[in-house]
């Protein structure tokens, strides 16, 4: 059974810093994909970083460029996602994802945590 399991989502202050984890499981992680998406209530869940099997990075969300960078260590099986400096807009639930591509997108295996929550008070 694949399990994603993020942490280190909170309460920070504007300005402050904080670092995402995601630690998966029963999966071959070296050969999947990792990303981590936001979300805020109401609204369509969206790309903010992918990291492929190479640990090439990728900051898809402008916003975020310079801020953020997602890295992965494939010993522990975990994507982590820094970020800095950090505004109130960036509060939103933020969540893991893992993508394993095939030649024929209806075979493409997709997994998704269950989120963290991250809240930026001004």
């Amino acid at each position: 059974q694949v399990q994603l399991v993020e942490s280190g989502g909170g309460l920070v202050q504007a300005g402050e810093s904080l670092r995402l984890s995601c630690a998966a499981s029963g999966l071959t992680f070296s050969i999947y994909t990792m990303g981590w998406y936001r979300q805020a209530p109401g609204k369509q869940r969206e790309l903010v970083a992918t990291v492929d099997t190479d640990s090439n990075a990728n900051t898809a969300d402008p916003s975020v460029r310079g801020r953020f960078t997602i890295s992965r260590d494939n010993t522990k099986n975990t994507v982590y996602l820094q970020m800095n400096s950090l505004p109130p807009e960036d509060t939103d639930v933020y969540y893991c994802n893992a993508l394993q591509r095939a030649l024929n997108p209806k075979y493409d295996r997709r997994y998704w945590g269950s989120g963290t929550l991250v809240t930026v008070s001004s």
